[in-house]
């Protein structure tokens, strides 16, 4: 009978690459962990607290005008003031009218990062603050929507463009693909309530086209989508596809109403 003889070096061999196996596996549980949490953070806790501090800045913004309806007109808006309507209200419906109202200079300049009016979209069921700027940090980040600095302020001639998350903090455009010609979009502001008709939609350009946000806009990528006459426009844009910053959608609409409030 042969007995067989192992060797204490080869226990030792087969007990290390057991050892690196069992710590490789720990490594590799760990991080797909740490990752999953990373997912759970980016795609449902910053959405979770960016909407539920929009929500609280809406509400914040309506208590404030609504204290100074009575009052000497807001001056003291430390949020920024909107824009004020200076021309007869123009009905739905009433598309010369509307385009030929160039609103009137804000009563003071918005401060830079606060919210200062609220973008109302019906067939989205979205309510959410417009800041000044288009911050990460400070203002798109937070859930709300930023104005682009050096564009018009709501119901003016040219061009009110704002910019959006379409994932993650809030998300507020993450369905501005699904609006169709005709569907309103609101801005709210401490003066006036201004309606905008979606006219147009380009599906897709350069996250470098500096042409849809002019105060006439129309796409330098694609000359074939925009305008070529001034009006009261509002410019909705964001990241596409989903989950990418590497091109923009952009959303087009004409003022077609004024309400002061």
């Amino acid at each position: 009978m042969r007995v067989r003889v192992v060797q204490h070096s080869s226990l030792r061999r087969s007990l290390r690459r057991r050892r690196a196996l069992w710590t490789g596996g720990e490594v590799l549980v760990t991080a797909g962990l740490v990752l999953l949490l990373l997912v759970v953070h980016q795609l449902w806790w910053t959405n979770r607290e960016a909407r539920r501090g929009a929500e609280h800045k809406v509400q914040a913004l309506e208590r404030q005008w609504g204290a100074g309806a009575g009052g000497d007109g807001g001056s003291g808006d430390q949020d920024g003031s909107g824009t004020a309507a200076s021309a007869p209200p123009a009905r739905a419906g009433s598309g010369a009218r509307a385009r030929g109202h160039s609103g009137a200079a804000p009563s003071s300049r918005p401060v830079r990062s606060q919210a200062y009016a609220v973008l109302v979209i019906p067939r989205l069921g979205l309510r959410v603050p417009v800041a000044e700027g288009v911050s990460k940090r400070n203002v798109l980040n937070k859930g709300y929507v930023g104005h682009y600095i050096g564009t018009q302020q709501p119901g003016q001639t040219g061009n009110f463009a704002v910019a959006g998350h379409r994932n993650t903090h809030g998300e507020p455009f993450r369905y501005i693909n699904r609006l169709r010609p005709r569907d309103l979009v609101e801005v709210e502001t401490r003066d006036a309530t201004y309606t905008y008709a979606v006219d147009r939609t380009l599906p897709q350009t350069s996250a470098r086209d500096s042409g849809v946000v002019r105060p006439i806009p129309r796409s330098l990528v694609r000359p074939g989508y925009g305008y070529s006459e001034p009006g009261p426009y509002i410019t909705l844009t964001t990241c596409t596809p989903e989950f990418t910053s590497r091109y923009r959608l952009v959303v087009w609409g004409r003022l077609v109403a004024v309400r002061p409030r």
